[in-house]
C-alpha cells in the first residue's frame, strides 16, 4: 500500500478539525441574548397555538350569540301583507320615505304603522312588512348568514388583536433589553476609556 501521497508523511500535523458551537454555546452571547432568543420561540409558540385558539372561540362565540337573536327574532316577528294608504311622492335624490300603511292581524285586528317605501309608489299599494307582537313596525329578523358574518368578523378582529398583541409585547420585551445592554455598554466604557485615554497622553 503506497503512502507517497499521504499528507501524514511530509511532516506536517494532521489538520485539525474545527468546532462549531452551537447557539447555546456560542461565548459571545450575553444572558440576555439567550433571554431574548428562548423569549421570541415563546412568543412564537403562543401566535401558532393561541392565535387560532383566540379567533376560532370569539368566532363561535358570537355566532352562538348571534343565533340566539336569530330564534328570539324570529319567534317575536313576523311577515304581513299591508296596503299603503297615501301616495308616496317621487324623488330621485331619496331612495324610500316614510308612508302610512294598514293591515290586518290574523285575529282581526286592524292596525296602521309607517314604514319605507320606494318614492312614486301609488296609494292602495301592497306590500310585506315585518311586525311585532305588539303590532310594531319593525325589521326583517336576522338570519344565519348574519350570524355566520358576525362570527367571522369577531374572529378575524380577535385574531388581529392576538397578533397585534403579541407584536406589542414582543417590542417591549426587545426595547427594555436594549435598554439594560447600552446602560451595561456605558458602564463598561466607563472603566475602559480611562485607561485607553491614558496610552495616548504617555
Amino acid at each position: 500500500m503506497s503512502t507517497g501521497n499521504s499528507p501524514y508523511t511530509s511532516g506536517q500535523p494532521p489538520p485539525r478539525k474545527r468546532h462549531v458551537a452551537g447557539g447555546g454555546a456560542n461565548p459571545l452571547r450575553r444572558p440576555s441574548d439567550r433571554f431574548e432568543s428562548w423569549f421570541h420561540r415563546l412568543l412564537m409558540l403562543v401566535l401558532v397555538v393561541g392565535l387560532p385558539l383566540a379567533a376560532v372561540g370569539a368566532g363561535l362565540t358570537a355566532y352562538e350569540s348571534t343565533m340566539r337573536t336569530v330564534h328570539a327574532q324570529t319567534a317575536q316577528r313576523h311577515e304581513v301583507t299591508a296596503r299603503l294608504t297615501s301616495n308616496v311622492a317621487g324623488d330621485s335624490e331619496v331612495t324610500k320615505e316614510p308612508a302610512q300603511v294598514r293591515w290586518t292581524e290574523q285575529n282581526g285586528t286592524v292596525r296602521t304603522g309607517t314604514t319605507l317605501v320606494k318614492p312614486g309608489t301609488p296609494q292602495g299599494a301592497t306590500l310585506q312588512i315585518w311586525v311585532d307582537r305588539d303590532g310594531t313596525v319593525t325589521g326583517p329578523p336576522a338570519n344565519a348568514t348574519t350570524a355566520w358574518s358576525n362570527g367571522f368578523f369577531v374572529g378575524g378582529m380577535a385574531a388581529l388583536g392576538t397578533f397585534v398583541g403579541i407584536y406589542a409585547v414582543r417590542a417591549a420585551v426587545g426595547h427594555l433589553l436594549d435598554r439594560r445592554r447600552y446602560a451595561r455598554w456605558d458602564a463598561e466604557w466607563d472603566l475602559v476609556e480611562p485607561k485607553w485615554s491614558a496610552r495616548f497622553r504617555r
